[in-house]
């Protein structure tokens, strides 16, 4: 498989949510860099309006200047069910019923996430990700499954974290990784039979806006850690790979380790690098269990 083939994904439709920033933008930049239609959306739409820069206009721009493929923004505040249906709506319209890929990354990250102490010390308003991170990404789901399983195509990806595993950032951020984890892997049993599959991505430290920021505030607690971070644009060329592998059906369900799949797959990151495994450090992904109750 040639990741750096710039028709890899030639065709295909893909929804990135919360690709304003962050892990979603560098996403969406990949897809689109591999051929994708992306549809870019998030809320933000003014740039200097969120604490962070980017909006969902300045990442689709991006993805057409760069090619080949075409990037679509779509302003969607994702914990609103009748703006995600809408969404759907639209592609399903503009696409002809066509969806390839999903990547639920869509999430709600309060500014204490970081800080320390423990949860009660800190805003309740944490535990939003609990809605725009969890809920949020079964609602995309419920609405693309469908359009995927129609043509017998498709792969819904949930941007995850080793916050699945260990204690990382507090017991609402655990929550919501461990729960996309379990959507992947029960969403896979329903859609098995329609040829879709799903899969959970645990992501490294990465390069975002948000992460940039607090390198430059604390370079010194950081100062290890930095130049091991991943680019996000490397989680979506994973995720391009994991499309077009002829076994992705028997991949689907699990979670994996975004560092190790694409090592399997011999992709690197935007500056050359492999980024490494923190199996060691912070844990293993679940095995689900074969057995099935319905």
């Amino acid at each position: 498989m040639n990741i750096s083939d710039p028709s890899t994904l030639a065709g295909c439709i893909a929804v990135v949510t919360g690709s304003s920033r962050g892990a979603g933008r560098g996403i969406a930049l990949a897809l689109g860099a591999a051929g994708a239609t992306v549809y870019v959306t998030g809320r933000t739409v003014e740039e200097g309006s969120a604490p962070l820069p980017g909006t969902v206009g300045a990442t689709a721009a991006e993805i057409n200047v760069a090619g080949p493929g075409v990037g679509i923004a779509v302003v969607c505040d994702h914990s609103d069910d009748s703006q995600t249906r809408a969404l759907f709506e639209r592609v399903a319209d503009e696409q002809g019923g066509a969806l390839h890929i999903l990547v639920n990354n869509a999430t709600q990250i309060h500014d204490q996430l970081i800080e320390a102490g423990s949860f009660w010390e800190k805003d309740l308003a944490l535990v939003d990700i609990l809605n725009v991170g969890l809920r949020s990404a079964y609602v995309a789901s419920y609405y693309a499954a469908p359009l995927m399983a129609a043509r017998h195509d498709g792969l819904i990806c949930f941007t995850s974290s080793f916050g699945a595993s260990c204690y990382m950032h507090g017991p609402a951020y655990g929550a919501q990784k461990t729960g996309v984890d379990k959507f992947a892997a029960d969403m896979a049993v329903d859609l098995r039979d329609h040829d879709v599959a799903c899969a959970s991505l645990w992501l490294g430290l990465l390069r975002t806006e948000r992460t940039e920021r607090v390198f430059k505030e604390k370079p010194e607690a950081y100062a290890e850690l930095e130049p091991i971070a991943e680019w996000p644009q490397f989680t979506g060329r994973v995720i391009a790979a994991l499309y077009r592998d002829p076994e992705r059906m028997e991949k689907s369900g699990r979670t994996f380790i975004g560092a190790e799949l694409g090592a399997k797959y011999g992709i690197l990151d935007i500056d050359g690098k492999a980024p490494i495994s923190h199996r060691p450090m912070f844990g293993d992904p679940r095995e689900p269990h074969p057995a099935i109750v319905r």
